[in-house]
């Protein structure tokens, strides 16, 4: 008897020790990060706060993480966004983990830098992940008639093979676009007549056409996507979309937040568009429309820097193309915001090189499916089954293709090395932050009461104190430099007050002033974004 309670006790505690292990061999559901932003904060309390900005429609809090040692608005900001597209889980887990890491690593970064952290921007769409029934879903909880047909919600994804998946449909059909692909018969390509090729097959997605419009899944549950809501090229009348720009709550509390930080001068976001693999490449034609669509020549330049820096540190390559579609996060924190924005997917699985005995295909989902069986990673396909299917009683009707989430998104036991990576790079983007200093300070006792006094505003970091875009919008504040005069004195040349613009990386710009009167003098230069600093001068 007490041998088997040995033994029990035994069992349990190994439970126990390993139960931590087990739960976190996939990504964290919703609670799960929930739980793991409260226990940093309570872990961490005179350098960690979180604060919920709203909950969206489906009842889910967007929480903002905000690290600072002492008042966050007093130092520098750079922003963290993951959950931007409703399918990229990898996002969230990296902004929660590089948190981790600034807290317990690099917690001296605080004592000059603030991080606004905002984990998932998406909560009621990265959801599905973890639901019942599995798709790639990027909308929140809102009741939408996509289809605008009158009626809402009204034609949803069916399990039609009952895996608990959504993938997709091929209907054999001479009058079909699609035919497999002759590296990998699995993935379906549209055919190309003009290199002589016929169609075999109609893709659509897993379902039924419930309303009958010739349409499949097209009006189903969850209505806008919060990388779609915002307002630099904004996709009217799309789906996904929204009523107007910047209409859903949860859009709305990020940008009213943001727009009263003053002092961030970097926002980095995970999703699908990448400008740190490869940087963006200035269009003048573009860059000089009243409406402009290129990244401007200066911050061209600065890109390319930061992007030398994100591949040095994270050593990736082969990046795919990214990703942009309208009313994107990115994009409106460059064009819209004025902050030096920056993007990545964070990952991507590697080309599939290939060997003497398999080529490597050139087809992307080939090349993936390729990777992940030398990789040895199970269940990314669901391999093509024969159903019936009531809205094609007389065909052959597969079911099957790609897992949902599994190509953007690695193996969670890649997530660690991935979060540090990406940590090492956003405190180096902290230490060469834009940062203001007065130096060479010089006086001259010009007789008669009268002192000359110059000094040279230097901008120490190497990123310049405003982007050529937020310069040119005015969305980020000018630098104010400013005398505090003493009692008796007077400015005979030069002004009291000052405002200038952009600083460069590593610049200065000499200022000088005329003063008559004794006694002491104090300047003082600042911008929320880049810093304040203040001398004091005996006359």
């Amino acid at each position: 008897m007490k041998l088997n309670l040995f033994f029990q006790l035994s069992a349990w505690c190994i439970c126990l020790c390993f139960s931590p292990v087990l739960a976190q061999q996939n990504y964290r559901n919703n609670e799960d990060i929930n739980k793991a932003l409260r226990n940093l904060v309570n872990n961490h309390k005179s350098h960690a706060s979180l604060k919920s900005l709203t909950k969206t429609l489906g009842g889910k809090d967007v929480w903002v993480l905000t690290l600072s040692n002492g008042k966050p608005e007093a130092h520098p900001a750079i922003v963290i966004a993951g959950g931007v597209s409703g399918n990229h889980l990898l996002g969230i887990e990296l902004s929660v983990k590089m948190a981790e890491r600034i807290l317990t690593n690099y917690k001296s970064v605080l004592n000059q830098t603030t991080f606004y952290i905002f984990p998932n921007l998406s909560p009621d769409a990265t959801a599905q992940y973890f639901g019942k029934l599995k798709y790639e879903r990027v909308a929140n909880a809102k009741k939408t008639d996509d289809d605008r047909d009158g009626s809402i919600n009204e034609d949803g994804f069916e399990d039609l093979n009952n895996d608990k998946l959504i993938t997709l449909i091929r209907v054999e059909d001479p009058t079909g676009d699609y035919m497999p692909l002759e590296e990998d018969p699995r993935i379906m390509v549209k055919a190309n007549p003009q290199k002589g090729e016929k169609g075999t097959h109609k893709i659509f997605s897993e379902g039924i056409d419930n309303d009958k419009d010739g349409v499949f899944n097209e009006d189903g549950i969850g209505g806008v996507a919060f990388n779609k809501n915002l307002t630099y090229n904004y996709p009217y009348f799309k789906s996904g979309a929204g009523e107007h720009a910047v209409s859903e709550l949860e859009n709305r509390a990020l940008l009213d937040f943001l727009y009263e930080r003053w002092n961030i001068h970097s926002i980095l976001t995970f999703g699908p568009s990448n400008n740190l693999s490869v940087p963006l490449k200035y269009n003048s034609d573009r860059a000089n429309k009243r409406i402009i669509t290129s990244i401007l020549k200066k911050d061209e330049k600065l890109n390319k820097h930061i992007s030398e820096i994100y591949n040095k540190i994270t050593k990736t390559k082969d990046a795919p193309k990214s990703v942009t579609a309208g009313g994107g996060f990115f994009e409106w924190s460059y064009f819209h915001f004025g902050r030096h924005a920056m993007s990545t997917p964070a990952w991507w699985f590697p080309k599939f090189e290939g060997d003497s005995l398999v080529k490597a295909p050139k087809n992307r989902k080939a090349n993936f499916l390729k990777w992940a069986e030398q990789e040895g990673i199970e269940n990314t396909f669901v391999e093509w089954t024969s159903i019936k299917h009531p809205d094609f009683p007389n065909k052959k009707v597969e079911v099957g293709g790609i897992v949902p989430f599994i190509m953007d998104n690695p193996p969670y036991s890649k997530v660690d090395s991935i979060a540090i990576k990406h940590s090492e790079f956003i405190i180096e983007i902290a230490k060469i932050q834009p940062d203001l200093k007065l130096i060479n300070l010089k006086t001259e006792d010009l007789g008669s009461n009268l002192t000359r006094i110059t000094v040279d505003l230097y901008n120490k970091g190497l990123l310049p104190t405003h982007t050529e875009m937020g310069a040119k919008s005015k969305w980020l504040r000018k630098i104010n430099v400013s005398l505090k005069l003493g009692k008796g004195q007077e400015v005979l040349s030069g002004k009291k007050r000052l405002v200038l613009g952009i600083i460069e990386e590593d610049s200065s710009k000499q200022l000088s002033w005329l003063i008559k009167g004794r006694g002491k003098l104090q300047i003082e230069a600042t911008t929320p974004h880049a810093g304040k600093q203040s001398i004091t001068i005996n006359l």
